[in-house]
């Protein structure tokens, strides 16, 4: 009679690895990460969540005189505020009606090994830069628009339409601008320029409100540079926010929604707009796509008193 009880297997399992000459199969560790893909029905509308990787905050880019709190506040979100957080970027392939609509590019080769995942990511699911219809940015800071050129300046996607917010393209590419911004973020000056003239001939402007194509369309949110744009995903009743610089550490954001980071052209005028679509999102019960949220970047805003929390989307199985 064969054994089938828990004692019985554990002590076959045991006899057998004594085996003189037995020697187990070894697996070694694979040592990265499966692809970054998850997608998501909006009514007709399929959205991929496409991750390109992330990058690793300072503290105290909240301030330094809000670093005692920063910390408290990493640590009871199991986050270790004396070392640099982990900060997720995120960008959202939306298919409608069979057109490929690629918001955001992610950083390209600009911003180190840990970054530029986008082009990996995509081609796992069989989509090559050239069968993407339009490249849509939120803004043009290099890791939302990094992923746009190569080293050399060429454009990564040669047949792509390329949509900008009209402010957003305007700002950038006046140089009479540059006092206006960080030290760290006048790079995106010379940067601007170079999209320019990689894309000259297929770059539309887009106006603020205006759609990208029907089931997608703009919402102003300046602030974190003055053309900042977030997108409504909608498909009959069914809506997705992709809410772009919203929050780059949601545990810290959501709990100070006043607190501008140190990348903010406008600190103040990012911190109304981040109370503005955290209320729109909380009172409406949409569903967002953070660009800094934690990979697949879904989740819901719920209020709560002065501040607000992220709720992380149920994982679906099933489209």
């Amino acid at each position: 009679m064969i054994d089938t009880s828990r004692r019985g297997l554990m002590a076959a399992g045991l006899a057998a690895a004594a085996l003189p000459g037995l020697a187990l199969a070894a697996a070694p560790p694979v040592g990265r990460q499966v692809p970054g893909l998850y997608r998501r029905r909006i009514g007709e509308i399929e959205v991929t969540c496409v991750s390109d990787g992330s990058i690793a905050l300072p503290p105290a880019v909240f301030g330094e005189a809000n670093l005692p709190e920063t910390r408290r506040v990493l640590a009871e979100a199991f986050l270790d505020g004396n070392a640099p957080v982990p900060c997720a970027l995120n960008t959202f392939l939306v298919n409608v009606g069979g057109r490929l609509v690629l918001i955001d590019t992610g950083s390209g080769d600009w911003l180190g090994p840990t970054m530029g995942q986008l082009p990996a990511n995509l081609a796992a699911m069989g989509v090559t830069p050239d069968k993407i219809d339009i490249v849509v940015l939120t803004h043009l800071h290099r890791d939302h628009a990094g992923g746009l050129l190569d080293k050399e300046n060429r454009p990564l996607f040669p047949t792509a339409e390329l949509v900008v917010p009209e402010v957003e393209m305007a700002f950038w590419t006046d140089d009479a601008n540059t006092g206006k911004v960080p030290q760290g973020s006048r790079g995106g000056f010379p940067y601007a320029k170079q999209v320019e003239a990689a894309y000259r001939g297929r770059i539309r402007r887009l106006a603020r409100g205006a759609e990208v194509l029907p089931g997608i369309t703009a919402i102003d949110a300046f602030g974190h540079t003055p053309g900042h744009t977030i997108y409504r995903v909608a498909s009959g009743p069914a809506q997705l926010l992709v809410f772009g610089d919203m929050v780059h550490v949601p545990a810290v954001q959501t709990r100070f929604p006043d607190w501008g980071i140190a990348f903010d052209v406008d600190p103040a005028g990012a911190a109304a707009t981040r109370r503005r679509v955290f209320d729109m999102a909380a009172a409406d019960r949409l569903l967002v796509a953070g660009m800094h949220v934690g990979f697949p970047g879904l989740a819901h805003v719920r209020k709560a008193g002065d501040h607000y929390a992220l709720v992380a989307a149920p994982w679906q199985s099933a489209l």
